[in-house]
């Protein structure tokens, strides 16, 4: 439910754009995936009419790109790195003529996924603390904004595996530091790093990052599984496991 906010969006603007400018509509839309956002721009962009190509690495659960072609679009593979996702996704653009809907730092992307934090203040006024797993940083930032423009005393935590720490490292070092070469991880979904786009938004509205371990994560997936009944992937463990951190639990 969280990355069709985004994806919707970015290809409504476009359609928008187009009945406002008498343009027509773009020979295609282009993203590089980990798998989520790209089926979901798959699933926004056929309910448009707008050819998808979305770029996965190979190392991509197979259920995820199955899902992707469910909703007729290609499927092109590339290396699991964040360098040869954006490489390959730049090569389809120029072979299609279609536009690049970045996963994360595209600002329409980042407005849809905010819209989360107007649902969370609506349905819980009395919160106090949001903790939101963290790759790109779209959802983050876009919840960070939305937070911070209506309830400014509601504090905004990020939260990502410890073996894939970029988000924390450049709060720590206080610039931008991407992982050259992440480690493996259980939370494929948030394995990239944050880029240009929704690091200024995070170095200046989120509050703190929380890093959680591989086995923290699966306890809390676990625990999802086994006491609330929904089935859900390891990377949306990684918020819970971060609220049932030491360090959250230590935050005043």
């Amino acid at each position: 439910s969280l990355q069709i906010r985004g994806a919707l969006n970015a290809v409504r603007s476009l359609v928008e754009e187009s009945e406002r400018t008498g343009r027509a509509l773009p020979r295609a839309v282009v993203t590089h995936s980990s798998g989520n956002h790209g089926q979901a721009l798959a699933c926004a962009a056929q309910a448009e009419g707008i050819p998808a190509y979305i770029v996965v690495p190979r190392t991509a659960p197979q259920c995820k790109q199955d899902a992707i072609r469910a909703y007729g679009a290609t499927l092109v593979p590339c290396d699991p790195t964040d360098k040869s996702r954006a490489e390959t996704a730049s090569n389809v653009v120029q072979e299609t003529g279609g536009v690049l809907v970045h996963p994360n730092q595209e600002p329409a992307v980042i407005a849809g996924q905010g819209t989360i934090a107007l649902e969370v203040l609506e349905q819980a006024p009395q919160v106090n603390a949001v903790v939101v797993p963290v790759g790109g940083g779209g959802m983050v930032a876009g919840i960070a904004v939305a937070i911070k423009a209506l309830r400014p005393d509601v504090k905004v935590f990020a939260a990502e595996p410890s073996n894939v720490d970029d988000c924390y490292q450049s709060k720590v070092r206080g610039e931008l530091t991407p992982n050259l070469h992440p480690r493996d991880t259980i939370a494929d979904a948030v394995k990239t790093s944050i880029g240009p786009n929704t690091w200024p938004i995070i170095r200046d509205l989120v509050d703190d990052v929380l890093t959680v371990s591989e086995e923290e994560i699966k306890r809390a997936t676990w625990l999802v599984w086994e006491r609330m009944k929904l089935l859900i992937e390891p990377t949306a463990g990684v918020g819970l496991a971060a609220v049932l951190s030491e360090q959250f639990q230590a935050v005043p």
